[in-house]
């Protein structure tokens, strides 16, 4: 067998096992060693912003990301932050919360700033603060697209990753343009991929509920053999029955390949 053949098998058997691994990873059993603590002590938040404080935004957002696999999901339906009126609510995470605060940890050089970032990003307006408490959380992004389209989590890079196609739109938007699921599993398409893009997941128009266009939303991450979604998977409490779940970082490909969602808009902090 010629060498080149046989580092062709060699390299197609390692990416086989690196996708497996990870199925099994986020297929096993959560019992209570797996659950790991956020981020909660701003002591340890500070120290690990200086220790990463050289690396590209991306890479910085995608370590704090990280930093919340395993931690309990917020089956609250408001989310605990909301309900709380809180900032820091690094506890229970659902997908929202996770990229809000991924990215404002990631974006800062401090905890405070990191606090003060979040009154920027998570409103449409702009959040306000009365007695060290959230007094306009009405205000916030409820609605995914709302972040991609109000130009305050990064740059939309849909266009760029591959062919795009377009879906109605809803709540006062015409349509939206977005990858398609099978376009984004193309290598030349998902490879252009980095540390921190924000993925939303678009549902199919005919499964909206309250007219929302995104579904789920979660943060990529550039692993060993693969490229990984780091994402709070998990429901909502309802009608009595408890919700549950947990942050996972699973493999993007095996997920696009098994969701049911019909594509995706991405961003970019620069």
């Amino acid at each position: 067998m010629k060498k080149s053949v046989l580092f062709f098998l060699i390299v197609q058997i390692l990416a086989v096992a690196c996708v497996q691994s990870a199925k099994a990873i986020d297929a096993a059993p959560l019992t209570a060693n797996s659950v790991r603590p956020a981020p909660a002590l701003k002591e340890g938040i500070e120290a690990r912003m200086k220790a990463i404080a050289a690396r590209p935004a991306g890479e910085r957002i995608a370590i704090w990301a990280e930093s919340f696999v395993g931690t309990p999901y917020d089956t609250d339906p408001l989310g605990a932050y909301v309900s709380c009126s809180k900032i820091v609510c690094d506890e229970l995470v659902d997908c929202m919360y996770l990229v809000f605060r991924s990215a404002e940890l990631g974006l800062s050089r401090t905890p405070q700033e990191a606090e003060e970032r979040a009154l920027d990003l998570r409103f449409r307006t702009h959040g306000r603060l009365e007695g060290g408490k959230v007094a306009n959380y009405d205000e916030r992004f409820e609605y995914g697209e709302d972040m991609v389209f109000s130009g305050k989590w990064g740059a939309n890079i849909t266009a760029g990753l591959g062919k795009t196609a377009a879906m109605p739109g809803s709540r006062g938007r015409s349509s939206v343009g977005y990858i398609p699921k099978d376009e984004l599993l193309k290598f030349e398409n998902y490879g252009k991929l980095q540390d921190g893009d924000i993925i939303f997941f678009l549902k199919d128009p005919s499964r909206r509920v309250v007219g929302e266009i995104v579904g789920h939303l979660g943060i990529i991450s550039l692993g060993d053999c693969s490229i990984k979604l780091i994402h709070a998977s998990g429901s909502k409490s309802s009608k009595g029955k408890p919700g549950g779940g947990i942050v996972k970082e699973v493999d993007l490909i095996q997920y696009l390949k098994d969701m049911k969602f019909v594509g995706a808009l991405v961003t970019r902090f620069q």
